[in-house]
């Protein structure tokens, strides 16, 4: 999700600087609600089941440029057999693998946003230095009707999700953050994190409003837009509050956001916590466990510094 909320502004840019520019998107069919509000993009196109019925289709469009901010072997196929001008963001494989391996850092802090507008330097297109884009369609929910009236204002919303446990700060950790901040706290994520919420509820001493797997996502992307704070983990509804321009909060375990560029991008009010260690990072995306077995990069954090910094406001 973050990567492809990160291409907003590219699209934005593409549609808006060249004249009569036609764009399209190719995605999984997973992603497509992530960008079929998006009035930048004239078509959306869903990979299909064999990549050769995309490629059909896509060959019919007659495209005059392949912009590839995916770089997978998936996409050098479509452009080959496409067979136009292309230009393909490059990942750095070998300078992150140095990074996370022996940390040897040679990659520069770009965020991700100016790394992809590399891609269409060619085309005369540049950075509008415009936030990320996220749309929400007509009919979402309004906040009044996704909150009780004494949660609706002002209110911190807590991201407890995340794809891998080490991104996740320990349900222990979340209680004592939570427990500082005088602000109402409500939980949001996925079904895969039900069990880490319900824990987190029953043991805080405040009262916690837990919509976690319960709401869909542009339901939690209106909290987010209505909240006075947002807390986060890396994953994808944390950076799409960076589209609202929310006072945020991110917390950073076994993943570095300098390496991968996913820094919050234009955010005026913002926090990182995290923990200055030797054995950080230990992988691009997350693992399913601490290779060290003392996770220091989570149970390390001072949650008390995350909460002075919401308070303090």
């Amino acid at each position: 999700m973050g990567d492809i909320i990160y291409t907003s502004p590219v699209v934005r840019c593409l549609k808006k600087q060249l004249e009569n520019a036609e764009i399209h998107y190719l995605t999984k069919s997973n992603f497509k609600f992530l960008l079929d509000e998006n009035p930048y993009i004239n078509q959306l196109h869903l990979l299909k089941p064999k990549l050769s019925d995309t490629i059909k289709e896509l060959k019919a469009e007659q495209f005059d440029y392949v912009i590839d901010l995916h770089n997978s072997l998936r996409s050098l196929l479509v452009k080959i057999q496409l067979g136009v001008k292309s230009s393909t963001y490059q990942k750095e494989r070998f300078k992150k693998w140095l990074a996370i391996k022996w940390k040897i850092n040679k990659i520069k802090p770009d965020h991700l946003v100016d790394r992809y507008l590399k891609t269409v330097a060619f085309l005369g297109v540049e950075n509008d230095h415009q936030p990320i884009d996220y749309f929400l369609p007509e009919k979402t929910s309004s906040i009044e009707n996704i909150l009780p009236t004494h949660y609706q204002e002002p209110y911190v919303a807590f991201i407890i999700g995340a794809t891998h446990f080490t991104k996740r700060m320990p349900n222990y950790k979340v209680v004592e953050t939570i427990q500082n901040i005088k602000y109402p706290v409500i939980l949001l994520g996925g079904k895969d994190v039900l069990q880490n919420a319900e824990i987190i509820s029953a043991d805080s001493k405040k009262d916690v409003l837990n919509l976690t797997g319960q709401i869909s996502l542009n339901d939690s992307v209106t909290v987010v837009k209505n909240a006075a704070f947002v807390v986060g983990f890396d994953t994808g509804l944390t950076h799409i509050a960076e589209a609202f321009n929310k006072r945020l909060v991110t917390i950073w375990g076994s993943t570095v956001p300098e390496l991968l560029g996913v820094q919050p991008y234009l955010v005026d009010t913002h926090y990182e916590a995290d923990v200055d260690l030797d054995c950080r990072p230990c992988s691009k995306f997350g693992l399913a466990s601490c290779p060290k077995g003392h996770f220091k990069c989570m149970n390390d954090i001072d949650e008390q510094k995350i909460a002075d910094f919401i308070n303090y406001e």
